[in-house]
C-alpha cells in the first residue's frame, strides 16, 4: 500500500522585501524533498498549496517557519492516495492573492472568527454573509445563507462592493473563502472604505471542515480546491467530479464531453485560480 500524501495549504500576509530572494532556495529545497504545487510570493507575504508524504511536508514546513517572519505561520492539512500536482512552482507576484487595488493586510483587516464560533455569526439574521470565492466554486458548496457576488476572479470583487454594497457601510458583514486568504484581504479593502463591522472565517473553509463535526455544520456541499481533486468533501478527501476549463464549471457525472458547453474534457484538466 502507498504511503498517503499530505496536502498543505498556507499563507501569510507579511512584509518580505526580499521575497525574490527567497524563490530559487525554496524551490530547491522542495524539489529536494520530493514536493509538489504551487507557492507565491511578492512583498506582501506567501500563499501556497504543496503535496508529498509526511516526512518530505513536515520538513518543508519546518523550512518555511525557520524564517522569522512565518514562524507562526498555520497551515491547513488534508489528504489522498496520490499528488494532485504535476509538478512545483515557486513564483514571484506582485500579490499573492489577486485583487487588483492597493490595500494592506499586514496593516488592518477584519475582525477574525473562530470555526467553533463560526455558526452563531453566521445565524445572526442581521448578519450579511458573503462567499468572496468565484461563481463556479459557490456552485459546488457554500454556507446556508451566503451570498453570491456572481464573479469569475477575485479582482472583480471590488466592482461587486461598489456596485452593491457602498450604502451597507453600518451592517455587520461575515465573510469567508477556502482557505482564509481571500477573505482576509477582502475584510482589509473593506476596512479601506469605511466599513466597519467586517469578520471573516479564520482558517477559512478547511479549517471549518476540520475542525466542525459534519452533524454541526452549516456548510452544505463540497468544498472546491485549485488542483487535481477539484474538490473535496465535508471529511476533506477528493471529491468524485471533473472540470471543465472551457466554461469553468465543474461536472458529476462521468463524461467525456462537457454537459454545458460541449467541449471535450482531459482527464488531466485542472482549475486555476
Amino acid at each position: 500500500m502507498s504511503e498517503q500524501i499530505v496536502i498543505a495549504a498556507f499563507y501569510k500576509f507579511v512584509p518580505l522585501p526580499d521575497f525574490r530572494d527567497i524563490q530559487k532556495s525554496l524551490r530547491a529545497f522542495c524539489d529536494e524533498h520530493h514536493i509538489k504545487g504551487s507557492i507565491l510570493l511578492a512583498a506582501e507575504g506567501i500563499n501556497g498549496t504543496i503535496a508529498g508524504t509526511r516526512r518530505d511536508m513536515d520538513a518543508t514546513l519546518a523550512y518555511l517557519r525557520r524564517d522569522s517572519r512565518m514562524s507562526d505561520m498555520v497551515h491547513k492539512e488534508s489528504y489522498a492516495d496520490e499528488i494532485p500536482f504535476r509538478k512545483m512552482k515557486v513564483r514571484l507576484k506582485r500579490e499573492i492573492v489577486t485583487l487588483g487595488v492597493d490595500v494592506d493586510p499586514n496593516a488592518q483587516v477584519g475582525t477574525y472568527v473562530e470555526p467553533e464560533e463560526w455558526n452563531t455569526l453566521i445565524s445572526d439574521p442581521n448578519v450579511l454573509l458573503i462567499d468572496t470565492r468565484n461563481s463556479y466554486e459557490y456552485e459546488v458548496g457554500t454556507f446556508n445563507g451566503a451570498v453570491d457576488p456572481q464573479t469569475a476572479s477575485f479582482s472583480e470583487f471590488t466592482d461587486y462592493v461598489q456596485q452593491q454594497l457602498a450604502d451597507q457601510k453600518d451592517k455587520k458583514i461575515a465573510m469567508f473563502c477556502t482557505g482564509g486568504i481571500r477573505c482576509e484581504k477582502a475584510t482589509s479593502y473593506l476596512k479601506d472604505q469605511g466599513f466597519e463591522n467586517v469578520f471573516h472565517l479564520k482558517g477559512g473553509i478547511l479549517r471549518y471542515l476540520e475542525n466542525i463535526p459534519q452533524e454541526n455544520s452549516l456548510w452544505q456541499g463540497d468544498c472546491f480546491v485549485f488542483d487535481e481533486r477539484i474538490t473535496v468533501t465535508q471529511d476533506l478527501k477528493p471529491g468524485q467530479v471533473q472540470f471543465c476549463k472551457q466554461c469553468n464549471r465543474v461536472i458529476a457525472e462521468d463524461t467525456a464531453t462537457c454537459p454545458y458547453c460541449g467541449q471535450p474534457l482531459q482527464q488531466t484538466e485542472t482549475p486555476t485560480e
